[in-house]
């Protein structure tokens, strides 16, 4: 029997540097498709717009339309003028924002901090167990529209390079805005190809998850299963509900786009596998010896070394396949991480002759 891994260290692969991506593509569907079939481990290397050719008539896509907020804040406290950088992690009301703080050491409660010389400003009224801060926002006018003249979009870490399109770190579909990430697996779809899936007898069902920066959160314990997953907040509506328990009905597939399309519906799900309409916060964390009950297929990228996104697609594909595969797509050169490559985990190889 395989083992399934449940020791951080079992998600581990050596990555060059220099194969983390660091600028998005011209053309977002010319990324490299890697197709992995979950069931034998088979693999194929593709162009990510030939995925049609994986797609079947009645297959449904379930994608994540929430939109990235320029959540990065550089600004200075008023009373030493010293540079504070501020993220949005998640709105807990009105003007009162859970956020990351560095330096945030000296960063109290009551310290002031001015962004674009006071158009906006800020006040910690809260520093949480976690280190992390409640900020109280004030300004005049509409808070989005000064965030969008002051913020940066929130890059991952491991992106160095100045972000040129704040365009190219949203999905074509991204709508509404609550993300410090984008859902990544959707960067490669075009309008134009979205709209030849659909024309192709395929169905689209939309989803939210607004991302958290957890998601990029080191895993620091060694057992898998002492991890915990931070919340972020879903919302099912009962279009997409209906679309997608139609398609299990009659069974056809189920191909959720990302990781945080996975989670929103195995969330939203009974203990029966159907997809139940509504909203609130999940924590779902999914590793190896889970068991699927909506998603069949998985479109997402390369993840980070022992990340619960690669524990993820582990409990989908087998952890041996889906290290095999990272193996090969470190040896082809394939583009890692948010502007990389995508992978397709599907459970029918075989290439649909596309009429």
């Amino acid at each position: 029997m395989e083992n399934i891994g449940l020791q951080t260290k079992d998600y581990y692969f050596d990555l060059p540097q220099e194969q983390i991506a660091q600028d998005p593509l011209q053309d977002r569907a010319s990324s490299r498709l890697l197709v992995l079939d979950k069931k034998t481990g088979e693999r194929k290397h593709q162009v990510f717009r030939k995925i049609k050719q994986y797609l079947k008539p009645g297959d449904c896509l379930v994608l994540n339309n929430t939109k990235v907020i320029p959540a990065r804040l550089i600004g200075e406290k008023a009373q030493t003028g010293a540079k504070v950088e501020l993220l949005l992690l998640k709105r807990m009301e009105n003007d009162v924002w859970e956020t990351l703080v560095k330096p945030g050491k000296k960063a109290r409660e009551g310290a002031q901090i001015l962004f674009g010389n006071g158009l906006l400003r800020g006040e910690i009224i809260k520093v949480q167990e976690d280190g992390n801060r409640l900020v109280k926002f004030y300004y005049e006018g509409i808070f989005e529209e000064i965030l969008d003249q002051l913020g940066q979009m929130p890059l991952p870490p491991y992106i160095t390079h100045q972000l040129e399109d704040k365009n190219r770190y949203q999905t074509v579909y991204a709508k509404f805005e609550g993300s410090a990430a984008a859902p990544t697996a959707g960067l490669h779809f075009t309008k134009e190809l979205l709209q030849e899936i659909q024309d192709m007898g395929v169905k689209l069902a939309y989803v939210t998850l607004h991302v958290g920066l957890g998601t990029f959160r080191p895993v620091k314990v060694e057992n898998v299963l002492e991890h915990h997953m931070h919340t972020e907040f879903y919302q099912v509506d009962s279009e997409a509900a209906d679309l997608i328990n139609a398609t299990k009905e009659a069974g056809n597939r189920v191909i959720c786009v990302g990781t945080t399309s996975c989670r929103t519906i195995e969330s939203a799900a009974d203990e029966n596998g159907k997809v139940i309409a509504g909203c609130g916060n999940t924590d779902i964390f999914i590793y190896p010896g889970y068991q699927f009950k909506v998603l069949d297929c998985l479109i997402t990228n390369f993840h980070l070394p022992e990340s619960t996104l690669l524990m993820l697609v582990s409990a989908l594909a087998g952890r041996e396949h889906v290290l095999e595969a990272y193996k090969e797509a470190v040896e082809e050169k394939y583009r890692f991480f948010s502007f990389g490559d995508a992978m397709f985990i599907t459970n029918d190889i075989q290439e649909q002759d596309q009429k």
